[in-house]
């Protein structure tokens, strides 16, 4: 049995990279989602609307990274 080591490395650094980039994404999505729940002077008007926004779009993001995840095993 030989193993490829250069794949192995690539398929690892691939992935460390994609986990890193996802989990930073998903934590800009909950940090603008918090900028909405400040209790001192949190968020009103046109800045409510741009966290929220920006919040859905990073989640959604994450969501889209994970079903493509999903599709690339099954397929």
């Amino acid at each position: 049995m030989k193993i490829d080591w250069a794949a192995l490395a690539s398929v690892f650094g691939v992935s460390l990279v994609v986990t890193v980039a996802l989990v930073g994404v998903f934590t800009l999505g909950i940090v603008a989602l918090s900028k909405l729940s400040a209790p001192a002077g949190g968020a009103s008007g046109a800045s409510a609307v741009l966290a929220r926004t920006s919040a859905y779009a990073c989640f959604a993001l994450c969501v889209g990274a994970v079903a493509y995840g999903i599709y690339l095993i099954v397929a």
